[in-house]
């Protein structure tokens, strides 16, 4: 259990929020396929998700000379733009879980994803109208784990960044949280756990949407 209450939480998106892994792994494959190479699983696309775009590209066309990055990134980005709501839905429990939470907390999103995508994303998804700010990948020079968008949300929505709880998913996540010296609550559902997961530092660990409202609005 957290030593003290937040004064707002901070969500990361994929793998926290949604399970957008289908509609990923669709855009990257269409990406190779225009290379004429042979598409991934599932499994393979997103064990490369977490830190971005350009570095989910950079993994999955590992042969694909430097020079030809920034085209295959525009591609991917187009043909994610397109699939991006095929098949992407809210974990159980979470569209309750904000509606509950945004009732006491003010909520803002931190995302490794851009900011466009994950604003349609949340619109498209009914989400949007719980945060109060939303930062992407692409809203500052810097993204996840550099701590520089927890510190710009700290002061947008007027707390100190020690107060700010970051809810996420991953290794990026929690080396966020500790960059900015702010708790950190590790969600245990959505992606498939990568190898080390269970020995990272977390505040507070959570196995269902509702074990998180149960431990920040207490009876």
């Amino acid at each position: 259990m957290l030593q003290h209450p937040p004064a707002a939480l901070v969500f990361d998106l994929d793998g926290t929020l949604i399970d957008s892994r289908e509609d990923i792994t669709a855009a990257i494959n269409r990406t190779r396929a225009g290379y004429e190479l042979p598409p991934l699983a599932l499994e393979q696309v997103v064990a490369m998700v977490g830190e971005g775009a350009r570095r989910l590209v950079e993994r999955a066309l590992t042969d694909l000379p430097e020079q030809d990055l920034d085209e295959a990134l525009a591609a991917y980005l187009d043909h994610y733009g397109r699939v991006c709501l095929d098949a992407t839905l809210p974990y159980p429990g979470v569209p309750e879980m904000l509606e509950r939470l945004a009732a006491s907390y003010p909520l803002a999103l931190l995302s490794n994803k851009g900011e466009a995508l994950s604003r349609r994303v949340l619109a498209g998804l009914g989400l949007d109208r719980f945060f109060r700010e939303i930062l992407g990948g692409d809203s500052l020079p810097t993204r996840k784990p550099d701590p520089a968008g927890l510190h710009l949300l700290a002061e947008r929505l007027g707390v100190p960044v020690e107060r700010l709880l970051l809810v996420g998913d991953t290794r990026i996540d929690a080396e966020t949280a500790a960059h900015a010296g702010c708790p950190f609550a590790l969600v245990e559902w959505g992606f498939p756990r990568p190898p080390g997961v269970e020995s990272l530092r977390a505040d507070l660990r959570v196995a269902r949407a509702e074990e998180l409202v149960e431990a920040l609005l207490p009876c």
